[in-house]
């Protein structure tokens, strides 16, 4: 996949990675990456992760949609009760319906979530899953891969590779959810700034 190297501003609140345009351009490019490698999207569903994967979810079946004129079945994953980590968390998500087709059974699905880092939220998406039915195949797709994995998961679908350390945070911002433009910032282990 070709990097988009685009330099943005550093600032007190960290470095932009992504404005709203490179988001924009990040999301058509992977519905359109989707509607390649899936065939039949009236049978496909698409099903974000709360609270901003859930949101990017639902803009790659919009775009689907205006490309092809069928949209996939979306849903909600919410994996709050089936985190491994639950312990270490500082706190617990707020818990979120999941919502799935009832026939899930032998048709393909796409987890979105905005940012892959350990794999723990998607192993967690993974068995939430399990327990409405048995997909014939789970892809990933993610706005921002910044590595550093703890679980052998890999994303069929990538808006942004960005290097990181394992102390950096990355904030992703949608309008929906944030109120602001669409953004994503890169924030250095040693910047003392809150979410």
């Amino acid at each position: 996949m070709k990097e988009d190297h685009q330099q943005f501003k550093s600032g007190g609140d960290g470095t932009a990675i992504m404005d709203a345009d490179a988001i924009r351009k990040a999301i058509r490019r992977i519905s359109h990456e989707i509607i390649e490698q899936n065939h039949d999207l009236s049978r496909l569903v698409v099903a974000g992760i709360p609270t901003r994967g859930k949101i990017l979810a639902r803009r790659i079946v919009s775009h689907i949609a205006e490309i092809e004129g069928v949209a996939p079945s979306f849903g909600i994953v919410d994996v709050s009760m089936h985190r491994d980590d639950l312990a270490t968390r500082p706190r617990v998500s707020v818990l979120e319906l999941t919502e799935l087709p009832i026939d899930l059974d032998a048709r393909p699905l796409i987890l979105v979530d905005d940012v892959l880092f350990t794999g723990r939220s998607v192993r967690a998406a993974m068995d939430a899953v399990a327990s409405f039915g048995r997909p014939s195949r789970i892809q990933l797709a993610v706005l921002v891969d910044r590595g550093h994995r703890e679980l052998p998961i890999r994303a069929d679908f990538v808006g942004k590779n960005i290097p990181t350390s394992p102390g950096d945070r990355v904030r992703v911002r949608l309008e929906e959810s944030d109120a602001i433009a669409d953004s994503v910032t890169l924030i250095p282990s040693t910047s003392s700034s809150s979410s």
